[in-house]
């Protein structure tokens, strides 16, 4: 365990550069404080990697990119680590009174979703479509880059609703308030990690991912509100 805990850029040269998908901000941070991230959109961070930015770990909300960089020849094996479930949210106080899906498509209703390509989107649409609701797309007035975006629209008021995931929310505390939607709806939310293949500190990646899936990985994941595979 201490060697899990030890590295992460703590030796005094280059710290561990993780590239990871934005609702894995906090619990990040968290494991790794010497760590150097770059949070952003799994999709975005897949064209950087495609670009050549140097990174050692690479962490997405889908196992989508990971998958298409490792059969590149870009990453390693991804290992999947973590799950989540997708929430609607609504600002604090819910204003709009929106407590279902059907409530979406009420004409004055103003929603912000993920755009096309970035996991939390492509969730959500999905979503709406198993739901039969796509008619609730022609309510959107924003496609953000990323699930935080999605969240600060909600949370500041310039949506009515939006998706995230359920970890966002209690991340925002008091700002947004979450509304549970239906299992039936949902397909398994996967979050994978894998090694950069020219990866700079390839032992130091090797062990944070290894860090994910250990005891104190799992607990501090768990106690954000991922699910566990």
């Amino acid at each position: 365990m201490l060697a899990l805990v030890a590295g992460c850029g703590s030796d005094g040269g280059e710290p561990l550069t993780v590239y990871a998908a934005s609702s894995l901000t906090a619990v990040f941070e968290q494991l790794a404080p010497d760590a150097r991230f770059n949070f952003a959109g799994s999709d975005e961070l897949a064209t950087q990697l495609r670009e050549g930015a140097q990174a050692d770990v690479y962490a997405a909300a889908s196992p989508r990119y990971p998958g298409e960089l490792h059969e590149e020849g870009i990453v390693d094996e991804p290992i999947v680590f973590a799950t989540n479930r997708l929430v609607m949210v609504v600002p604090a106080g819910n204003p709009s009174g929106i407590r279902e899906l059907d409530d979406l498509a009420a004409a004055d209703v103003r929603l912000v979703i993920g755009g096309e390509g970035v996991p939390i989107g492509d969730y959500t649409r999905e979503l709406l479509a198993r739901a039969g609701r796509p008619d609730v797309l022609e309510r959107v007035v924003s496609e953000e880059e990323d699930v935080k975006g999605v969240l600060a629209k909600v949370a500041v008021g310039e949506a009515d609703a939006g998706f995230v995931y359920t970890t966002d929310v209690r991340a925002a505390g008091g700002d947004v308030e979450g509304i549970e939607l239906p299992s039936e709806l949902q397909r398994p939310i996967e979050y994978p990690a894998a090694v950069v293949r020219e990866a700079e500190r390839g032992e130091e990646a090797q062990r944070f991912v290894e860090l994910l899936r250990s005891p104190r990985g799992r607990a501090a994941l768990r106690a954000a509100g991922f699910g566990l595979p």
